[in-house]
């Protein structure tokens, strides 16, 4: 029998509202089936839900399960910081009695670290990397309507979602893209390019994935940002602190803060509630 749950609608990598990429968040998740959990996700029409329950992992803080339309994964970036903004604005407290909070989920613990309005969490490590074949970037070249001289460098950034990133000359061209969603169909694609001296951002971000029966464009990913970080600040083509903007292309104008302190890249940025309610499942 469905009963009232507490629940936010974050808008996750901007301090204004409608101009990131929102999250639904249920925080009490206790009871809920994975049906019930995929159902309320799909009706949502949002890129993902979650939902928050008890962790099992004495380390962790919370639990949390991910939802997209059609599947459940094991992490997505937005959705992690998105939840953990709503838990601390719900009155969740971090064992460590700091500004470290772990989540536990299908990927194991995650951590989150708290800088005053921001959030960032420690990328997890990937699961796939290495460059990809010639035959899978002639298909990316073709699918996003490049030439292949257009393409910088290439790689697998598998860290959940099967990220197949390209680095291409500008990010003037990233924008420029017209995806043949019917070549790329079934893909996640990534595509990033360096910005030009005087913007606000280093780099401009696409990603496009999987939805339904067809392709969707994310406003702004988490997860991909993070295989981007990791691959792009290793190779040295990227500096250990920078930030991304992605979303122009589609009404959005989110910045991701990238930052690699020691082992750890962190991926943050700023998280705004904009529903704070109950909803009834």
């Amino acid at each position: 029998m469905a009963r009232p749950r507490s629940f936010q609608q974050v808008d996750v990598f901007t301090a204004q509202p409608f101009l990131g990429n929102p999250v639904a968040v249920v925080l009490d998740s206790i009871g809920l089936s994975t049906e019930q959990m995929q159902a309320f996700t799909d009706w949502t029409n949002l890129s993902e839900a979650t939902f928050v329950g008890p962790p099992t992992d004495p380390g962790a803080d919370y639990a949390l399960r991910i939802f997209c339309p059609g599947r459940e994964l094991p992490f997505a970036g937005h959705p992690t910081l998105g939840s953990c903004h709503a838990w601390l604005a719900a009155g969740g407290a971090p064992r460590s009695g700091g500004d470290l909070i772990v989540q536990e989920c299908g990927a194991g613990l995650v951590r989150i670290r708290r800088d005053g309005s921001t959030l960032a969490f420690a990328a997890p490590p990937l699961l796939r990397g290495g460059p990809q074949s010639e035959r899978d970037v002639d298909l990316l070249v073709r699918g996003l309507g490049l030439a292949p001289s257009d393409v910088v460098a290439h790689q697998w950034c598998d860290n959940g979602p099967p990220w197949q990133a390209v680095l291409v000359r500008s990010a003037e061209l990233v924008r420029s893209i017209r995806p043949d969603t019917q070549v790329i169909d079934g893909l996640f694609v990534g595509v990033v390019g360096p910005e030009a001296a005087g913007s606000d951002a280093d780099f401009e971000v696409r990603a496009f994935f999987p939805k339904g029966e067809g392709m969707a464009e994310d406003p702004v990913t988490g997860s991909l940002n993070a295989a981007l970080a990791q691959w792009l600040i290793t190779e040295d083509r990227a500096p250990h602190d920078y930030v991304a903007a992605q979303g122009s292309s589609v009404g959005r104008a989110g910045r991701v803060h990238v930052q690699r302190i020691g082992d750890d890249v962190w991926i943050g940025g700023a998280c705004t509630t904009v529903i704070d309610g109950v909803v009834s499942i």
